[in-house]
């Protein structure tokens, strides 16, 4: 096994001993024999079928951070070939798909032609989009006459997505003609879709009809990947039979609609999939997100908080009245850590109530309300109703003006606990934010408790991820690491193997937890503004996000690549 961990080997024939699907031996002989026939060594596994083509496909698009599609489920348009010229084709192995605008989607089996798409763009003028594909199918687009036997592969988005566990629990559904001209199931494959989602664990499901294509992608870790291209034939089918599924109007492509699917998972476990369409230029954009209750069970344990900042949280949770709130961009997981904190308050003792638009996370005990606007139950009117239903705790999704807000205080400052939502990119700017929409400094001071500020990274895979000793000094201490701490310093960088995705697997939490103490009372009935506030709180040992997004790294738990992608604003 030492010699397979050798620096002269590819990465490619790690991962494949690593996860048994070829034996050290074999890896050194097919390094051995690429060599002598001068190819490369995936052409070489290929062309001697020393591992599934999909496996290898998968394992390439891993490696080099591309999406893997079956060729199989495309339909290429006839026209979309001819931009390339046959010398052309066969110097840099790859296939045009599809264009849309500038962009060039191009398939490549082998990446060591990654390099000569360079050709493409000097070409064409326009820029190349390489996506993995398997070598035979490729081959055969490349050659007519390629005769190595081919390779099964269906429709379906992977042999592990069988709905076997998957019941509607919806049983009127209407039926319909699910079976289209290119034999594809729609029924199942919709089927499968949800359920393969569902065991990946994704947060969103985008399927987007374009002129000539159909693309899905699954948002994975906070990151959108290609998933499958189907046949764009089955698009308006498609939409058909999710909106059944979401009690919408199927007849209705005019206008957006909202909808929501509810699954029943084996014996007892509920699923929900919000349903949003979306009329565009060639069919309707659909979005699914996954609503999995089971995160409101979610402990502060395993947010990603480290141990002052749970203690601070803690601390503000266990005050009969105030406010707390929770800030960060879209998608960067404040409603989950506000349902962590109100899975704790959670008790028979105390009447919970919450306003949200809409309510994602369904929890047995808490009074939970989804806002309409076109009826006039807006976050201020339900906010009026909740005073007037005897509360002790009041969640409120979002603080979006002045009349919210006031409310908000009120309550916090007349012996309630107010767990609000803000958009603000730190936990001093969010102070700043409710002085900009009018909230008086004095009313702020006196209501708001703690500030959390947010941002999700996703985590290195524990089963593959390397260490970097390459990195210089100098660059470690441009990052933020101390100086005194680089000499004991391990850095890790993700590498990709069948248990994760491109290196990463799951999400954590890098957090900004900011008590107001008494001195940034002062400061903030001053009219101190985010940047004095801010140099305060590295006064009091607060950490700002990038510090701790640096803890992260130092732990190993992620990258340098997330540490920017992170905190860069």
């Amino acid at each position: 096994m030492s010699k397979i961990l050798n620096k002269s080997l590819p990465t490619i024939l790690k991962q494949l001993v690593a996860d048994g699907k070829i034996t050290p031996e074999i890896a050194e002989d097919a390094f051995d024999d690429a060599r002598k026939r001068d190819i490369s060594i995936t052409t070489h596994l290929a062309q001697k079928q020393l591992v599934p083509e999909s496996d290898l496909a998968l394992y390439n698009s891993r490696e080099f951070g591309l999406s893997y599609v079956d060729l199989d489920s495309l339909e290429i348009p006839l026209d979309i070939t001819s931009i390339l010229s046959q010398d052309l084709l066969k110097k840099t192995q790859a296939v045009p798909l599809f264009r849309m605008s500038k962009a060039l989607t191009v398939a490549v089996a082998d990446p060591i032609y990654l390099a000569q798409l360079s050709d493409i763009r000097f070409a064409t003028e326009l820029v190349p989009e390489p996506v993995i594909v398997e070598y035979t199918k490729l081959q055969r687009l490349l050659n007519p006459d390629y005769d190595e036997s081919s390779v099964d592969s269906g429709m379906s988005i992977s042999s592990d997505a069988q709905a076997q566990d998957l019941v509607l629990e919806t049983e009127d559904l209407e039926s319909e003609e699910d079976e289209d001209d290119s034999g594809v199931d729609v029924t199942q494959f919709v089927n499968d879709l949800l359920s393969h989602a569902i065991k990946k664990k994704v947060s969103d499901i985008h399927i987007e009809p374009y002129e000539k294509i159909l693309r899905i992608r699954f948002r994975l870790d906070g990151i959108l990947q290609v998933v499958s291209m189907p046949p764009k034939s089955i698009s308006r089918k498609m939409t058909s039979r999710i909106k059944v599924m979401a009690q919408l109007n199927s007849s209705e492509r005019r206008i957006p609609q909202d909808g929501r699917i509810h699954f029943r998972v084996g014996e007892e476990k509920h699923i929900d999939f919000r349903v949003n369409t979306l009329p565009t230029l060639y069919g309707e954009k659909i979005v699914m997100r996954i609503l999995d209750s089971d995160t409101a069970a979610l402990g502060v344990d395993n947010l990603g908080f480290d141990k002052k900042q749970k203690e601070d949280l803690l601390a503000a949770l266990s005050k009969p009245d105030g406010m707390i709130l929770v800030t960060g961009p879209t998608g960067s997981g404040k409603t989950v850590t506000l349902y962590a904190g109100l899975n704790i308050l959670n008790t028979s003792e105390k009447n919970i109530s919450t306003a949200e638009d809409p309510a994602e996370i369904q929890v047995p005990g808490i009074n939970q309300v989804n806002v309409n606007n076109k009826v006039g139950l807006t976050f201020a009117s339900a906010l009026r109703a909740f005073l007037r239903q005897d509360p002790d705790i009041i969640m409120v999704g979002e603080i979006r003006d002045l009349e919210t807000a006031e409310i908000s205080i009120k309550a916090a400052q007349t012996g309630h606990l107010v767990l609000s939502t803000l958009h603000t990119n730190s936990a001093p700017e969010t102070l700043t934010r409710l002085q900009n929409m009018g909230v008086p400094p004095f009313n702020i001071a006196s209501s708001v408790h703690l500030i959390v500020a947010q941002r999700l990274a996703r985590r290195l895979c524990k089963h593959c991820k390397v260490l970097n000793e390459e990195i210089p000094d100098k660059a470690l201490i441009q990052l933020g690491f101390d100086e005194a701490q680089i000499s004991s310093l391990d850095i890790y960088e993700p590498v990709g193997c069948g248990k994760c995705s491109n290196g990463y697997k799951g999400r954590v939490g890098i957090y900004q937890v900011m008590p107001i103490s008494t001195k940034m009372e002062t400061m903030i009935m001053n009219g101190a503004n985010s940047l004095e506030l801010a140099e305060q709180a590295l006064k009091e040992g607060i950490n700002d996000l990038r510090q701790s997004a640096l803890s992260k790294v130092r732990e190993g738990i992620t990258s340098l690549a997330e540490l920017e992608r992170v905190t860069k604003d």
